[in-house]
């Protein structure tokens, strides 16, 4: 079952990016599928109740990689980080199938409420959900247990978002506003390839 879905997420990866030239440049080029790899076969031993390896299994392949994944998050099939650095996907985010997601990422949580004993809720879902068909792109911070984006939805870049999405939305920011200003020290323009 394992070999069958990370076959899967091979070919995510592969018919998501036009750079690749084999699924074989996938397996052993791309730090994400390392990442996917190790968080899926931590997973199953967290599903399990093995204490600390998948902890340890994980925080390994972030170390290498650059991708944090927590062994307690549900992940579909057919999933794919594109570059990968930066992300990542807290211990109670559900991600569906078919999702891509790009580097820089957060799936996390808001700040918790505290027991009475002063310690933090630790079995509250506390990171978002991830329905079929998404896509989110570099930057974006999705946070809290309560947050869903909808089946079929795109985020943008650098998006901030602490509330859900229905489905098949398309949610960016607004574009910023460049300031351009010359230096007066040097203006010759043909130096920048300004002409």
């Amino acid at each position: 079952d394992l070999r069958r879905i990370l076959a899967e997420d091979v070919r995510a990866g592969y018919q998501g990016d036009p750079a690749a030239k084999s699924f074989d440049e996938i397996i052993f080029g791309y730090p994400s599928i390392l990442a996917i790899s190790t968080y899926r076969l931590a997973h199953e031993l967290h599903i399990q109740g093995v204490p600390l390896i998948p902890r340890m299994m994980a925080e390994y392949a972030h170390s290498i990689t650059g991708i944090d994944i927590h062994p307690g998050a549900i992940i579909g099939r057919h999933f794919f980080i594109d570059h990968g650095t930066g992300v990542v996907i807290g211990e109670t985010s559900v991600i569906g199938d078919y999702v891509r997601i790009y580097q820089g990422v957060t799936l996390g949580a808001l700040s918790l409420p505290m027991e009475e004993k002063g310690d933090l809720l630790r079995k509250m879902k506390r990171h978002p959900t991830i329905e079929d068909h998404v896509t989110i792109y570099a930057g974006a911070t999705i946070l809290g247990g309560e947050t869903v984006i909808g089946a079929g939805s795109v985020i943008g870049g650098n998006v901030w978002l602490t509330r859900s999405v229905p489905p098949g939305m398309t949610v960016m920011i607004e574009p910023p506003k460049l300031k351009y200003r010359e230096d007066k020290k040097d203006t010759n323009h043909e130096s920048y390839g300004i002409r």
